[in-house]
């Protein structure tokens, strides 16, 4: 009796403290305009403080027109946020590398099936997109032709968890963020299809995030935001972090095992920073 009470304290304990990082973790605890991420093996939450930016400066053409933007007011009208285009300027108007004047922000998108779906009704419906944007089952077709099955990222409910979208935010939607993505620069980059001449715009995909360690606690800043393709379901972190790709360090690890690809993009996000 005396060895059995010290064991069920134990397993009390250690049920109590189950709770609290469950608790700890539980996305209904989310404000409005915030987000987990991961940073070093942690749980972070992001506090958004501002819309998002999609850099067009005044040479780009991101809308295929042949007309620079500086003569194309029509341009200027839609944000236009392209995966695998990066400028040289970023929003607080800093000059250089982008990758040297701006902290990144690794967005993690599931680009595996985990059950090699084939129904094209499973893609992000087209309830809540922009016009403009290819969803539902053209979407669906798609991405199955291209990749041979409806990847997770883009599903209206992934079999995988991922920090985006919040539990208050539609598919296809996140906080503060685009609700739209062009994926035709990165896709044309990695052999999926010929070099794009007008906007593939697809639904901002399912994903999750990635800060270096030692942006774990930061005040509000501008982040770039580089898509990191993951490939492999076995590098996908679980939603307590405790698996998968939770760390900068397991990120290159992954990209370095040619099991994920990180590609640039003219996105930008205001956030802060904190461990949860």
């Amino acid at each position: 009796m005396k060895t059995a009470i010290p064991r069920l304290l134990a397993v009390l304990a250690i049920a109590l403290l189950a709770n609290l990082a469950s608790a700890q973790q539980d996305p209904a605890s989310l404000k409005p305009n915030q987000t987990y991420g991961y940073g070093g093996g942690n749980v972070l939450t992001f506090r958004y403080g501002m819309n998002f930016d999609c850099i067009d400066q005044p040479t780009d053409d991101l809308n295929y027109n042949k007309i620079p933007a500086d003569q194309d007011p029509g341009e200027m009208q839609t944000p236009i946020c392209q995966v695998g285009t990066e400028p040289d300027v970023n929003p607080p108007g800093q000059h250089g590398k982008v990758t040297v004047t701006t902290e990144p922000l690794y967005v993690l998108v599931p680009m595996f099936s985990v059950d090699k779906d084939q129904n094209p009704n499973d893609a992000i419906s087209c309830k809540h997109v922009v016009q403009g944007t290819i969803c539902g089952v053209t979407l669906g077709k798609t991405l199955i032709k291209l990749f041979g099955a409806i990847p997770e990222g883009f599903k209206e409910k992934p079999l995988v968890y991922t920090q985006c979208p919040a539990p208050t935010d539609a598919p296809g939607t996140c906080t503060m963020h685009a609700s739209r993505l062009d994926l035709g620069p990165v896709l044309a980059a990695l052999g999926y299809i010929k070099p794009p001449t007008s906007n593939i715009f697809l639904p901002t995909p399912n994903h999750s995030h990635i800060v270096i360690n030692m942006d774990e606690k930061i005040k509000s800043i501008w982040w770039q935001v580089r898509p990191v393709l993951v490939l492999d379901q076995n590098d996908w972190p679980n939603q307590g972090g405790t698996s998968g790709i939770t760390s900068f360090a397991d990120m290159q690890k992954a990209i370095k095992a040619k099991a994920a690809v990180e590609a640039p993009s003219n996105f930008f996000l205001f956030f802060s920073s904190y461990l949860h």
